[in-house]
């Protein structure tokens, strides 16, 4: 196998281990020259073989980024057919919901199974994040904690599906902070299930670690179901057209490197 040939390999397992997620940019050549032991030129064929793959995308004047893996897993798209059922269904926020419920369950599974100390590490640095900003306005945080777990499974499968939908899947946490966290009883119970959910994860327990959460997010979409019945509106942060970024929330849903 020619040198660039291994490199380039090397480097789509960085990618689909997570360590290049969708979106990021690639670290300078100097840089990743130095760290895989190769000269530059090296380094910059097996780009090209990347780049002639559709693996990385070089953009003028910006870089060279991890390109998406899954569709529409790009810069936030407020004219993707998935935002338009967001905004025009209420029902999708419920979808979404049973998507994480499911796949974050199966990750926190595999994470308590396979972290590794820097894994546990990087979750502990989340949840601590988390714990330390005012719950009622820490959507980023709170998906952070979960997206951690997510890269501590190891499923290169899971980690590019969850990172490619990883705009809408934040929406459904504002929408839990939104509507839930001023509560103080339910908020009470997602701190509890937070840091049982952590404890599960960096204490290697993962029968636990899926239980708690999928029922984390099962609590999550009854809850709001149970608002909606009893007929209080639901806040479900709608997007603004000039910014692709929810109304009134502040926070920013494009696309950032980990």
């Amino acid at each position: 196998m020619a040198i660039s040939r291994e490199i380039s390999y090397r480097l789509e397992r960085l990618i689909l281990d997570g360590g290049l997620a969708p979106g990021q940019k690639i670290p300078s050549e100097r840089q990743l020259a130095s760290r895989l032991g190769v000269s530059r030129a090296i380094l910059r064929e097996a780009l090209h073989e990347l780049q002639g793959r559709g693996v990385i995308e070089t953009r003028h004047g910006k870089g060279s980024f991890v390109t998406s893996l899954v569709p529409g897993s790009g810069e936030f798209d407020v004219q993707s057919p998935l935002v338009q059922l967001y905004e025009g269904h209420p029902r999708t926020l419920y979808d979404l919901l049973e998507v994480r419920e499911q796949l974050e369950g199966q990750a926190a599974f595999l994470a308590a199974q396979r972290a590794t100390p820097l894994d546990r590490h990087l979750i502990t640095k989340a949840y601590r994040a988390l714990e330390g900003t005012d719950p009622l306005s820490n959507a980023t945080p709170d998906h952070g904690f979960h997206q951690t777990i997510v890269e501590a499974s190891h499923n290169p499968v899971l980690v590019h599906v969850l990172s490619g939908l990883k705009n809408m899947m934040l929406l459904t946490v504002q929408a839990a902070v939104s509507n839930l966290n001023p509560r103080t009883e339910m908020r009470k119970t997602i701190e509890r299930q937070h840091r049982q959910l952590f404890h599960a994860v960096v204490s290697s327990k993962p029968a636990a670690a899926r239980r708690i959460a999928t029922s984390h997010v099962r609590f999550v979409s009854q809850a709001l179901k149970e608002m909606e019945q009893q007929g209080d509106p639901v806040i479900r942060a709608p997007v603004t057209p000039a910014t692709g970024t929810p109304e009134h929330t502040g926070i920013d849903f494009r696309r950032h490197s980990p």
